[in-house]
């Protein structure tokens, strides 16, 4: 039963990615259909991940109201409705208005399963269930550009994806009793959070206690102890530091994720169906990453992947921004899906280990938030920027974000260690 649950929950994380890939691939050939310049894009991206970011910061109430399982369920039934209703649309205020639910949908699921997964299971779980959001995010593409090689219908591939969310949807509905004994069967999590025992309630939410000898509900210590504490978390040594990462971390990602088919379509002499593929590789490489990151969890420390992970990066962005040959920007992409690969989700997990068990329900809400904002703001505004001046500022962008992240990262770890002599 433990080993069931856990796969409904690799499956929810498929459904998660699947929508992510989705604009940014079809992009190219979208914006003539609906009349719009190359940065229209980021207008409807500010949509989704202002939904997103509200529905974050809300997901903390509404899990504790209506439970883990069903906010999974409909949350994943409304990024299907969203998918759909985009596919019948032909101007871009319908497919703005359906941005909303699709960001809504998302948002409540990725912070519920990050906390769930951070806190019942040990760190290799976390690397591969991000692996499963690149297996959605990876096919994402790849329907996209065949069907642009078949007919040049974007509006199929929003169809068809949206019929693949229906169907997760469908099996996450008739799994929802599964919510009801999920704690007890999980392996709970190694490391800082190994002593944080944690069960489920009826309706599947997470209860757990600190590692002393008070026990306290989730529900409980959000809304009492760390609520107390929360004007102080930031005092904590290396707490601004993991935002400001997290912030930049996603911004690099969704940068990559937005941009890289008009990217290489505007300045590599890719066709556009090419360009739509293409970004699959990138996806590819997050998702053969996270796996391979997964079984690195249990020989090498989260703070050491998540230094190598940045250095690849880095040399699949220097790679992406010089005029080389233009195929060169397969295996670059390539590359920076790799390094991308540990650096999320050893972050999460690392975050009760660095800041305490008591303060990590909180820091990784404000962590998700910080990463959102990033997604919201950044890529629209390096739109803004790449139709203004060029598209190179889209790979000059990113090695500006990894060399600060990278900065940032040591600065973590040194305060970290002080603060344990």
């Amino acid at each position: 039963m433990a080993t069931l649950f856990l796969i409904l929950i690799y499956l929810t994380f498929i459904s998660l990615g699947l929508p992510d890939a989705l604009l940014g691939a079809a992009w190219p050939v979208m914006r003539p259909d609906l009349g719009m310049p190359l940065d229209g894009a980021g207008m409807i991206f500010v949509i989704i991940s202002g939904g997103t970011i509200i529905s974050s910061f809300c997901s903390g109430w509404v899990v504790d109201r209506f439970g883990t399982g069903k906010v999974t369920t409909f949350s994943v039934l409304f990024t299907a409705a969203a998918l759909m209703g985009s596919s019948f649309g032909h101007t871009v205020w319908w497919f703005m208005l359906l941005a909303v639910p699709l960001g809504l949908g998302a948002g409540s699921v990725d912070a519920a399963l990050n906390n769930y997964v951070a806190t019942h299971y040990k760190a290799h779980h976390m690397s591969w269930l991000h692996c499963f959001w690149g297996v959605g995010a990876f096919i994402g593409p790849i329907i996209i550009g065949a069907r642009l090689r078949q007919d040049n219908n974007w509006r199929g591939a929003y169809l068809s994806l949206g019929l693949i969310q229906a169907a997760i949807s469908i099996i996450l509905f008739i799994a929802l009793p599964m919510w009801k004994n999920a704690g007890s069967n999980a392996h709970v999590n190694g490391g800082a959070a190994g002593k944080h025992k944690n069960s489920n309630d009826a309706k599947g939410n997470t209860t757990g206690g600190n590692t002393g000898n008070n026990s306290v509900t989730a529900a409980e210590t959000v809304s009492g102890k760390l609520l107390i504490k929360s004007k102080s978390l930031l005092r904590i040594p290396g707490v601004w530091q993991a935002l400001l990462t997290f912030f930049l971390y996603c911004s690099c990602e969704y940068t990559v994720g937005l941009w890289a088919a008009s990217f290489l379509s505007e300045m590599r002499g890719f066709e556009k169906p090419a360009a739509a593929s293409a970004v699959s590789l990138y996806y590819a490489g997050i998702t053969i990453g996270r796996f391979f990151s997964g079984l690195l969890n249990m020989r090498f420390k989260g703070q050491q992947l998540i230094r190598g992970g940045l250095c690849i990066i880095l040399l699949g962005g220097i790679l992406f921004l010089l005029p080389l040959p233009a195929l060169i920007s397969l295996p670059a992409l390539l590359l920076i899906g790799l390094g991308c690969s540990p650096v999320f989700p050893n972050m999460i997990q690392l975050t009760p280990e660095r800041f305490g068990v008591e303060n990590s329900q909180k820091i990784i809400g404000w962590q998700m938030g910080c990463a959102y904002t990033g997604i919201t703001v950044v890529p629209p505004l390096l739109g803004i920027l790449a139709a203004r001046i060029s598209m190179l500022v889209v790979p000059a962008a990113i090695l500006c974000y990894v060399a600060l992240m990278l900065f940032l990262s040591e600065q973590i770890n040194v305060k970290c260690r002080n603060r344990e002599k």
